[in-house]
């Protein structure tokens, strides 16, 4: 009783966040190429434009793969510290970040992504796609690792990168691929972030 859960974040959004721009469209297409071959039962996506653009996309490629829309796979803050659960050298920067979100009941949402999209499967092997935004992923990551919860903070995650989390009936869960972008050419990786953070 096996669950893979795929994840990835939307392609590379237009500045007012829209939809994609010409290079997101094109990592989206590349994602669907490189997954067509996965017996995937489902492919989950959040509300907004840019996720539910990517998923469309990433579904021209599975065919007969239902695409389903989910506000537990939107863009939110999935938990908010305090200053006394982040290390002391780091408290300042992090509390400023999460300044600029507002409060948007993240903490139910994220508690329904965990319930929605983690765990074993009820029988046999079911594969999943979620297509997301940076913020769940990390969260979904750090859940996986039993990490402590602000530790979603710091977690980036690439334009239509892929990560894969197992999830079995009798083992902890265990983080397959975090952030592969194999997939992509060079000048589609990082799109978004700044050259220091290229790796």
């Amino acid at each position: 009783m096996t669950r893979y859960l795929y994840l990835t974040r939307h392609g590379e959004a237009t500045p007012d966040e829209s939809g994609l721009t010409a290079n997101g469209r094109r990592q989206a297409g590349l994602l669907g190429k490189r997954l067509r071959d996965v017996p995937l039962s489902a492919v989950h996506h959040g509300p907004l434009p840019r996720a539910a653009q990517t998923a469309a996309l990433i579904g021209e490629h599975l065919p007969g793969v239902p695409l389903r829309l989910s506000e537990a796979a939107g863009d939110y803050v999935p938990y908010r510290p305090t200053a006394d659960e982040l290390p002391p050298e780091h408290a300042a920067r992090y509390l400023s970040f999460l300044e600029h979100f507002p409060a948007d009941g993240g903490d139910a949402l994220a508690a329904r992504a965990l319930a929605e999209f983690t765990g074993p499967a009820d029988e046999g092997t079911r594969r999943e796609l979620v297509v997301t935004h940076n913020f769940l992923i990390g969260w979904l990551v750090r859940a996986a690792l039993d990490a402590p919860k602000w530790r979603w903070l710091g977690l980036n995650h690439a334009n239509a990168a892929l990560t894969v989390i197992r999830y079995d009936s009798d083992r902890p869960a265990s983080v397959a691929y975090f952030n592969d972008m194999s997939h992509l050419p060079p000048d589609l990786r990082w799109t978004g972030f700044p050259p220091d953070q290229h790796v």
